[in-house]
């Protein structure tokens, strides 16, 4: 079976939202991942990750029309440019963090949400 990159890509960003917010909203985790951002190291390592997964989006997947293919290539995008936020200047991550910390909640419900839309789209559940 032959999947085109904007489905593999949804499915794949789909699923890692719904995994994260759903983490999130079950366990807290959120609150100790933002107590993490004091470790600099802690930060420049996710952002290595982060930054891959951005290359690797925009590598197979840059496609800039105005229709539900923009998300996956915003995606992408924003990873890039986090990835390297957190590895050029971790410090201000560590005071975003703070202020992130009352808004949790709010963070958690919407990356389900995006999660649950890039899902269904992903797996053809429903057609945009």
């Amino acid at each position: 079976m032959d999947i085109d990159a904007t489905l593999a890509l949804s499915r794949f960003w789909g699923l890692f939202y719904l995994i994260f917010g759903g983490l999130f909203v079950v366990t807290r985790q959120l609150g100790k991942t933002i107590e993490m951002a004091d470790d600099k190291r802690f930060i420049v390592a996710t952002g290595y990750s982060t930054l891959l997964m951005g290359l690797i989006t925009v590598s197979v997947h840059n496609i800039w029309v105005l229709d539900s293919r923009l998300l996956v290539t915003l995606l992408g995008w924003v990873a890039i440019l986090k990835g390297i936020h957190k590895i050029g200047f971790p410090e201000s991550i560590q005071a975003q963090a703070q202020k992130f910390e009352s808004r949790q909640g709010i963070s958690a419900v919407l990356l389900l949400l995006l999660g649950l839309w890039l899902c269904l789209t992903g797996f053809e559940i429903v057609s945009l």
